[in-house]
């Protein structure tokens, strides 16, 4: 049997892109209609309307054209004002990162930091926001993607909003893979995307604003207009009968229709819990298999992306190249502070089914045990994923 090539059909497992449903496939393949004419004007309010059911929100969302560090830099852009103190939460690459953006817009940035393989306390949060009453603006990452851990956001979303300040929260490799709702978590910028959870090649930002975060970007004389970081510009462009500030991507929309329609249908509830149960078994054998899993604790390990701990004497760049040549099997690595520490594996839309784990499992252990790493039991590993699977049977 010959083994795979780079040209050959893969097992894509990666924190993104991942890949896309079948459906949103055939759906990119859609003509592309000329973004005036009547039938897509209709079209993109009715996909408009999908997002905000999703989202579960009071108000409407907002699409930007461009994947979600548009989303993110335009909230920071947008929302931040020359004189806000802001207060980021750095539990990982992806929230400390926030602040460099953060930093160009306001007047201060302090921040709270962990170790990278915890996640935020929210009485540290609390403790914060009484030291520095004048805190305006409090930016978390929900789910640190190069670390694999979940920030606890519905408890500091409650001490954010009581102290009377603005959350801003990247949920966009968690939102469609578990349950967080913007306005449950008192979310003011809620910034996700199709292209994790939802299935989706990337290619759009989606955004949930509070009447709050409205208020305080259209105050803000620093806030962008007439640029691509604008969100104050596509406030209304989700009706049918309002100019879009540029030419929205036509065939995206389409794509995005077809995975909110693939979510909506299957059930939320649903979603999160093939999401969960493939995360908790890949979870099980790894730790059957006799490796380490790169959070803390089991507790805050995510939902949708299981972080493996390299082995000693390992190069992780090494692994993951001879695991996509061995079995055809692509994972991604870490970023930043995680590089070279951890394997990460995507449990995210159409790979957020429970037969992905003992394909994880096989081709990571199989790979490691090939190069030289002893005391791993690959049948424990497998057999561990599987009675966690047949339990849900």
């Amino acid at each position: 049997m010959s083994k795979p090539t780079q040209t050959d059909p893969i097992f894509t497992l990666t924190t993104g892109p991942v890949d896309s449903y079948p459906a949103v496939l055939r759906a990119l393949a859609r003509p592309v209609l000329y973004d005036y004419d009547p039938a897509f004007l209709e079209h993109y309010e009715n996909v408009s309307r999908k997002v905000q059911k999703a989202f579960a929100s009071r108000t409407m969302p907002v699409i930007l054209q461009g994947e979600p560090v548009l989303g993110l830099e335009a909230a920071a852009a947008s929302l931040l004002a020359r004189e806000d103190v802001v207060l980021n939460l750095a539990s990982g690459v992806y929230g400390a990162g926030f602040a460099g953006w953060a930093k160009r817009y306001c007047a201060e940035v302090v921040e709270i930091r962990v170790p990278y393989n915890e996640v935020i306390d929210p009485q540290s949060v609390a403790d914060m926001l009484k030291a520095r009453p004048e805190i305006r603006v409090v930016a978390v990452c929900h789910h640190d993607t190069p670390s694999g851990t979940i920030n606890p956001v519905a408890e500091i979303g409650r001490i954010v909003h009581a102290h009377g300040a603005l959350l801003l929260v990247d949920a966009v490799s968690s939102f469609g893979g578990m349950e967080v709702y913007p306005d449950t978590i008192h979310a003011d910028l809620f910034v996700t995307g199709p292209n994790k959870c939802l299935g989706c090649p990337p290619g759009l930002s989606l955004l949930s604003v509070s009447d709050a975060a409205w208020a305080k970007m259209k105050a803000n004389p620093a806030a962008p207009r007439a640029s691509m970081l604008s969100i104050l510009d596509w406030e209304d462009a989700w009706r049918a009968d309002r100019p879009f500030p540029f030419t929205p991507s036509v065939a995206e929309i389409n794509g995005l229709d077809a995975a909110l329609d693939l979510y909506l249908d299957e059930g939320p509830e649903n979603v999160w819990r093939r999401h969960a149960l493939t995360a908790e078994a890949t979870r099980a054998g790894i730790l059957a298999a006799g490796l380490k899993l790169w959070p803390a604790s089991e507790a805050i390990s995510s939902p949708t992306t299981t972080a493996v701990r390299v082995p000693e004497g390992i190069d992780e760049a090494v692994l993951r190249k001879e695991a996509r040549r061995r079995y055809g099997v692509v994972f991604s690595s870490g970023r930043g502070e995680t590089l070279g520490k951890l394997t990460r594996i995507g449990h995210m839309g159409p790979t957020a089914r429970p037969i992905y784990a003992p394909i994880a499992i096989t081709a990571l252990v199989g790979t490691l045990s090939a190069m030289g790493v002893a005391g791993l039991d690959l049948g424990a590993g497998v057999t561990a994923a599987m009675a966690v699977i047949d339990r849900d049977l």
